[in-house]
């Protein structure tokens, strides 16, 4: 059973990233519009580097909005944990890549809002070292 779980776990993780990298490439109208689609020229960082980021690091990230290279990153990771997640290959580099995602993401809009200190963020990064320590026992 505890196998069973996680496994789901693993494979929902993946999808949760291919989504948001399906979404973003796309514009799928969930959180990405089609004119805001990579593909129509958009920028997936744009909005939430420049409207969703606050706190003290929030010039550090807001002037970081709509970089390409920041743009061709973001995707690649999301896809890349996506996959390595979803096809259990690299996972302890796809854990890595998640929990450093999911780590600028908390940072770029710390302190939380509904929390003085835990958000879905922190959560995720337990479950990317959770997952690199499976992946490390199983080696």
């Amino acid at each position: 059973m505890q196998n069973k779980i996680i496994i789901a776990l693993r494979v929902a993780i993946g999808l949760i990233f291919l989504w948001a990298f399906t979404d973003k490439l796309f514009g799928l109208g969930f959180a990405t519009t089609s004119e805001n689609a990579w593909l129509s020229g958009g920028s997936p960082t744009l909005g939430f580097l420049t409207y969703g980021t606050h706190g003290p690091l929030s010039a550090l990230f807001k002037s970081l909005a709509g970089l390409a290279v920041v743009d061709w990153f973001f995707m690649i990771g999301l896809l890349f944990v996506g996959l390595t997640f979803l096809f259990k290959k690299y996972i302890k580099w796809g854990s890595i890549a998640g929990a450093m995602m999911m780590a600028l993401i908390y940072l770029s809009a710390w302190p939380p809002e509904n929390n003085p200190l835990l958000d879905d963020h922190i959560v995720y990064i337990l479950l990317f070292l959770f997952f690199y320590r499976e992946s490390a026992d199983h080696a």
